[in-house]
């Protein structure tokens, strides 16, 4: 019997797919794009390292520590609203970062942009879960990520075409027509769905932990003051607590009794950290350094995406039916053996000969990784956790991220200095890729002591059998699907197409 909702081949089942790719492209494209702009922005704004870290920062700062509470408010109040809330927000932050006169104006409006991502980003696939029926739920979310892989392969290059053409501002102000086009599309084909089962209250307390404790370290990590680091772990050790005993936690203990669950993300935090250094550096030393104008720099990660978009399904699955210990133990090695390649690029370095060796090795890496990494998540707990599970996962690596941002600077020697000091900039992006190396390697050496492959394979395939291109975050499952009644508006006035 096929479950109510909407045909994926009908007009509105489109429409809900195409408003879902271009909300969570918003967020995916922001979470890499901006990094092609920093060095224009540090020149510009005049901003030292320093400040071009708090712009990437204050994004995935708001953005780790919400993106849990965003899921958790979707349930409640409706994904739609809070859906189309997130889109708006996001927009007249994109705003406010275009028109911002200084560095310190940018770095507010990108933790506000942050919030509208963690509001917007949990409900792009639920709403999937949601408004399409069983049938056709499986091909709805395979061209859900791979609509969004393409998104995620064009963008730096758009980015750097922005960049070099008309200027960093027009990077966050492509954001505003896409997120009308969005608006528009969710209120008017988009259904509204709701968790029957989802907690009477929501984890405020937990939620407010997160941002104080998140945002202390960070802060101690960038302006280097230890005291704001110790005050901001213990801040951390409170949430736990308060998590421990909660009734309606963001993230429930009882998940990590699993061991595999635990090592998974052990896992996730080591080599999304290492993502989040290559990412916020790579960029940079092409221009900074080696003097790529931001098109060319922007294209020289395409490479990366276009191996992840064509291998990471199979990666997947092959995770699924076989067990991901081994590909979470040999990716890793491989993307650290790229890392290494990458140690060449300098002044005036070649792409064909310095840039592309290291990365396609290194894209070699994260295409036999990201999905086996969400199938081991994802096949050490039970289905009807698999949606917090993956979130939390996706929560953890952002936050790696952002601490990895806040840190490798001045553990590399270059935190506080400015844009145009290239000789010392590329000693530290030499340093920093060394230390990216070694958490990959602790990645991979925790991956084989810790990782067990599941007696039996699943039967269905997963979220982690489809194309994932997002270096931000590993991939998010839907949650359980619940019955047509509790959906009243696929049978309202317009019912199904």
């Amino acid at each position: 019997m096929t479950s109510p909702g909407l045909a994926l081949h009908s007009r509105r089942g489109r429409w809900v797919v195409a408003a879902t790719v271009l909300g969570s492209s918003l967020a995916m494209l922001d979470g890499t794009i901006v990094n092609v702009a920093l060095p224009h922005i540090g020149e510009d704004l005049g901003a030292s390292m320093s400040g071009l870290q708090w712009t990437l920062s204050g994004y995935t700062l708001a953005l780790a520590a919400l993106i849990l509470l965003g899921g958790a408010l979707g349930d409640r109040m409706g994904r739609r609203r809070i859906f189309v809330i997130g889109t708006v927000w996001f927009a007249v932050a994109s705003a406010l970062c275009a028109l911002a006169p200084d560095v310190t104006m940018l770095v507010v409006a990108r933790v506000l942009q942050g919030v509208g991502a963690a509001l917007l980003t949990p409900g792009s696939l639920a709403i999937i879960n949601a408004s399409i029926q069983e049938d056709d739920r499986g091909a709805a979310i395979g061209l859900w990520s791979g609509l969004g892989g393409i998104a995620s392969a064009i963008g730096p290059l758009i980015g750097g075409w922005l960049v070099e053409s008309v200027g960093w501002r027009a990077v966050f102000l492509m954001n505003l027509p896409l997120a009308v086009v969005v608006v528009w599309v969710a209120l008017r084909h988009v259904p509204e769905s709701r968790d029957p089962d989802a907690p009477d209250k929501l984890d405020v307390v937990g939620s407010v932990l997160a941002v104080l404790g998140l945002g202390l370290i960070t802060y101690g990590l960038i302006e280097v003051r230890p005291l704001f680091t110790v005050a901001g772990l213990l801040a951390m050790a409170v949430f736990v607590q308060v998590e421990r005993t909660s009734p309606h936690a963001l993230v429930p203990p009882s998940l990590f009794r699993s061991r595999v669950f635990t090592a998974a993300n052990l896992v996730t935090f080591a080599v999304y950290a290492a993502l989040g250094g290559v990412f916020f550096l790579l960029l940079m030393q092409l221009q900074i350094v080696a003097g790529y104008s931001p098109i060319e720099a922007g294209a020289a990660t395409i490479p990366i995406t276009l191996l992840m978009l064509v291998l990471s399904a199979r990666a997947g699955r092959y995770a699924q039916h076989h067990g991901p210990r081994l590909l979470m133990t040999v990716g890793p090695a491989i993307a650290a053996a790229g890392l290494l390649l990458m140690l060449r690029i300098g002044p005036d370095a070649s792409y064909v000969i310095d840039v592309l060796p290291g990365v396609l090795v290194f894209g070699l890496g994260l295409s036999a990784l990201v999905a086996p990494l969400t199938a081991a998540v994802l096949g050490s707990v039970p289905v009807v956790q698999s949606g917090i599970a993956s979130g939390v996962n996706n929560a953890i690596a952002r936050t790696s991220q952002l601490l990895a941002v806040a840190a490798l600077p001045a553990l590399a020697g270059i935190s506080g200095i400015g844009v145009g000091q290239s000789e010392q900039f590329s000693h530290g992006f030499r340093v920093a890729m060394l230390i990216c190396v070694g958490l990959l390697a602790v990645g991979a050496v925790v991956a084989g002591v810790l990782i067990r492959n599941p007696a039996t394979p699943p039967e269905d395939d997963t979220v982690a059998t489809v194309p994932r291109c997002d270096v931000t975050g590993p991939a998010v499952a839907p949650g359980p699907q619940y019955p047509g009644p509790q959906y009243p508006q696929y049978h309202g006035e317009r019912g199904n197409p």
